[in-house]
């Protein structure tokens, strides 16, 4: 912020811009959502309370609702798949650390996302993972999610100028995608490397044509394909085999 001193000894202050821009992120590695299930928002709500005899014998894990229930909705547009878009400033904002010249802090006060989720495109299959729990023990569990093996995602950012340019925010932003990513399993935490993505403005130069490909994969081809889903891999066909020898055991 420019301040002047004026003549009369009072001080002049000029007020800070505002400048915006709308970059594309291009899905350099896949991506994982991890949107918090109905079930788990319903015990945080109202508590777990006691099972009953019935739901005890139900099976452990439902992979279509948890599949479906991890993925991230927009209620109007291009693409009914969205991503927070605080995800996308807190992946700026940990790039930041490695980045000279700007702090985290900065990034945190200077930039702003105008939406609450971003666009994305891509088609999600279901894929089922071992996880560790987060108890002291570590114990073992499977997880669904809502997987993309490639993506693509358009983001409108707004910036305090002088202080950012547009060249910065598109530093920045690169940096996040090579050394953050977003979604689950993504780069910043170290054992995965999903997530990852490349920015580009309007001219896409090479990346034109997976643009073009990937952005087909809309509201339309994401509805049907979460309410049909099929496994992102092998691995996930097998389990979901064992679970459905299970329920077949089960309901006879």
């Amino acid at each position: 912020m420019a301040v002047k001193k004026a003549e009369a000894g009072t001080l002049h202050i000029d007020a800070l811009k505002q400048g915006r821009v709308t970059l594309k992120l291009i899905g350099t590695t896949p991506f994982y959502f991890n949107a918090m299930s109905a079930k788990a928002k319903r015990t945080l709500l109202i508590g777990g309370g006691k099972k009953t005899a019935a739901e005890k014998k139900e099976l452990k894990h439902d992979p279509e609702v948890e599949f479906y229930d991890s993925v991230y909705r927009l209620p109007d547009g291009p693409t009914l798949l969205g991503f927070p878009a605080p995800g996308v400033k807190g992946a700026m904002a940990t790039a930041a650390l490695e980045t000279p010249g700007v702090t985290k802090s900065s990034v945190q006060r200077l930039i702003f996302l105008p939406e609450q989720k971003i666009k994305m495109w891509g088609k999600p299959y279901l894929k089922m993972d071992i996880v560790r729990s987060a108890d002291m023990a570590k114990t073992p569990d499977v997880r669904t999610r809502a997987f993309l093996p490639r993506w693509c995602a358009e983001v409108e950012i707004a910036f305090v100028q002088p202080t950012l340019s547009v060249h910065s925010i598109v530093s920045l932003l690169s940096n996040a995608g090579v050394i953050v990513g977003i979604g689950d399993f993504r780069q910043e935490k170290g054992r995965g490397s999903y997530g990852t993505f490349a920015v580009v403005g309007d001219d896409l130069g090479d990346w034109q044509s997976y643009w073009d490909e990937v952005t087909q994969e809309g509201r339309d081809v994401q509805q049907y394909a979460l309410e049909n889903p099929e496994c992102a891999d092998d691995d996930t066909a097998e389990l979901m085999a064992l679970l459905e020898e299970e329920r077949q055991r089960r309901a006879a």
